[in-house]
């Protein structure tokens, strides 16, 4: 299938509160829309996790950030730009996407996509996508498509073709929290 029908079938999907099994430019990830709180609780459920750690949201670009962190550290524009391999930032405080999405303390980590499938995706789509491991809480990250669950691949709404995973690294993102007074901590390299 073209990528414009592929996208184009994905974000009808996301609109209507689904969930969707997409390669990213890390490992292959579950994903709703961020900003539909519906769609992450069905996210939660399928993934049957529980916690309250929050989700990973992608944007396409360094400026929609702004839309979604109540105060972004001067850094993290350094950082973002600077980091030779995909980033997850930790902001202390997010905004305007559904409440289950952050953390118990209200923060909201980021990644700005590397995935030009995903940066389409998200642009077109208009809003940013949870981004999660397409595996069930608790059990080992998938490094690759044919990893993933036979189960859990029938009990998503839409599955992008594989053929669209040339990008993905089989590895997780960096994850790294700032804080004020450019506090980092870092919680995985």
């Amino acid at each position: 299938m073209e990528d414009k029908t592929i996208i184009d079938e994905t974000i009808k999907i996301l609109r209507l509160g689904g969930i969707i099994l997409y390669p990213t430019d890390t490992i292959w990830g579950l994903g709703c829309d961020a900003t539909n709180e519906e769609a992450v609780a069905k996210l939660m459920a399928l993934k049957k996790r529980n916690d309250s750690r929050g989700f990973i949201i992608l944007v396409d670009l360094p400026a929609r950030i702004p839309s979604y962190v109540v105060d972004i550290p001067e850094m993290a524009w350094d950082l973002i730009e600077l980091s030779d391999k995909p980033l997850t930032i930790v902001f202390d405080k997010g905004k305007n996407l559904a409440p289950s999405v952050y953390g118990e303390k209200g923060t909201i980590a980021i990644r700005v996509t590397r995935s030009k499938f995903c940066q389409q995706l998200i642009s077109r789509f208009g809003r940013p996508i949870v981004s999660t491991s397409a595996n069930y809480s608790g059990n080992p990250f998938p490094k690759n498509f044919n990893e993933i669950s036979q189960e859990l691949i029938s009990s998503v709404n839409f599955v992008v073709p594989e053929t669209f995973d040339s990008e993905s690294t089989g590895k997780p993102s960096s994850i790294i929290a700032l804080g004020k007074g450019n506090q980092v901590r870092i919680f995985r390299e």
